[in-house]
């Protein structure tokens, strides 16, 4: 990393910034976009210098170390050309078929990911992927440094990229927060005892929760399973992806009364508890298992343009604003291996997302990382950060896309998805929402996890709470 005597006008770099590019880290987003017809890259240059650079600062900054030991954006002129892949695949003869090119693409994507980024250069790569997968006629690949900002804003980059297929002069539309977190519940009738437990149970979940996430991070595992080999470094991974339909969500999520994101996490982890029967017959269904649940901590209602984004004094401000929730995975009786109640999955999510969200546990946890800061250095806190991620079975993460379909450069969007890397955990899932369509993208490490079976466990999980939900007499 570059050293700079005079650093007065720079850019401070946030506290996770510096967490998530250290020694013991070094995390990435990569956003997948698929086109509908063959890509051309003839403009691409001139979209990243005209379109993308200007987006936010940090895209031409580079990360350097400060007289004061404080690490700064400095701004650089971008060679663009260092910052496009667009590569050459050799297949065997007969065998480029769009279904066979998958493996390829799922190949290139964990070889991108294992890739450090220079440090001398800005933190982000595109790579344009031509040749046609069963999913689309060409794919595009942003590699971009988690220290730049979270999925939220990234993601909220990415789509400032885009306009809207059917009428670009339409500003792009995003579904609500409430959408999403708000149950269908009627609150209006509560008695004196209700009103006594709301004041109260704040103060307890947040002794519980904060305790709970402590011990945690420090010296509580969960069990070894199918899914958490305990692995102390990030590991070659895969992605496969399933697609399920918004609307069939929501038909859930009325006739249970829960959340969007209820649902979405039932089926996670019933999906979970699936893979790991299926994954080994010897498989204990009663693993003291947890899953890191990402919760954006900005305080909004609707999803904001990058332009609210990096406004002063913003209320949903650029940057990394986010926390980790831990959350159990449901455990399965010996009695019920055949997975006879799959809505326990949705209900129990439900219960204890909701009394989660209660409490100031997440808060203090974020105090804790500042004070170990001060008292130490930014690397013991990506030590801590580390070993949380390590220490728990799986990691979970939802970003809310656009309501209608986009193109880039008069190219159609098909799809969209976006996966994390340079984490130590074995099982990512993240879930990103799309033109009335839920893509859920599961990275599993390489060698320990099938990630063709947990997707068509996904699948099962699905249809099981559907058919028990709105079909089932």
């Amino acid at each position: 990393m570059e050293l700079i005597k005079e650093d007065d006008g720079l850019e401070p770099v946030s506290p996770t910034g510096e967490y998530f590019n250290s020694k013991v880290m070094s995390v990435s987003i990569l956003g997948i976009l698929e086109s509908e017809i063959p890509i051309d890259d003839s403009q691409a240059t001139a979209l990243i210098k005209d379109v993308f650079l200007p987006i936010n600062p940090r895209f031409s900054s580079i990360m350097v170390m400060g007289k004061k030991g404080a690490r700064k954006w400095k701004k650089v002129e971008v060679n663009v050309e260092n910052h496009v892949h667009v590569p050459s695949f050799s297949f065997p003869k007969g065998s480029s078929s769009p279904s066979e090119n998958d493996s390829f693409l799922k190949t290139y994507i964990s070889q991108i990911a294992m890739q450090p980024f220079p440090q001398g250069q800005p933190l982000w790569e595109i790579h344009i992927i031509k040749c046609p997968t069963s999913e689309a006629q060409g794919t595009l690949i942003f590699k971009l440094h988690h220290a730049l900002g979270d999925g939220y804003s990234l993601v909220g980059a990415l789509l400032s990229c885009l306009q809207r297929a059917d009428n670009p002069s339409l500003p792009i539309t995003f579904p609500s927060v409430s959408n999403f977190s708000s149950a269908n519940k009627d609150d209006r009738n509560i008695g004196l005892r209700k009103v006594v437990s709301r004041c109260f149970s704040p103060l307890v979940n947040t002794v519980k929760d904060f305790g709970w996430s402590v011990f945690k991070s420090t010296c509580i595992e969960d069990d070894l399973s199918p899914i958490r080999c305990g692995s102390e470094s990030f590991q070659p991974f895969l992605v496969s992806t399933v697609t399920f339909s918004l609307d069939r969500i929501k038909e859930i999520k009325s006739r249970l009364r829960v959340t969007v994101n209820d649902v979405i996490m039932g089926t996670i982890f019933l999906a979970t508890r699936m893979y790991m029967q299926r994954a080994s017959t010897n498989s204990n269904l009663s693993t003291n298992s947890t899953a890191l649940v990402l919760l954006n901590t900005r305080n909004l209602r609707d999803y904001k343009s990058v332009r609210d984004m990096v406004r002063p004094n913003s209320e949903s401000p650029w940057g990394n604003n986010f926390a980790f929730l831990h959350v159990p995975i449901p455990k399965v009786k010996p009695s019920d291996s055949q997975f006879s109640d799959p809505l326990k999955f949705v209900h129990e999510a439900h219960e204890v997302i909701k009394r989660k969200r209660s409490s100031f546990g997440v808060i203090l946890t974020g105090k804790l990382l500042g004070i170990m800061k001060k008292c130490r250095n930014a690397e013991a806190v990506a030590k801590h950060i580390s070993r949380t991620l390590r220490n728990s079975s799986m990691v979970i993460s939802n970003v809310m896309g656009p309501v209608e379909k986009l193109s880039l450069a008069n190219h159609p969007v098909k799809g969209m998805y976006y996966t994390v890397a340079g984490t130590p955990e074995s099982l990512r899932i993240t879930i990103f929402s799309y033109a009335g369509n839920l893509r859920v993208a599961v990275g599993a490490e390489q060698g320990f996890i099938d990630s063709e079976l947990y997707t068509r466990s996904l699948v099962n999980a699905f249809d099981a709470i559907l058919r028990d939900a709105c079909w089932k007499q």
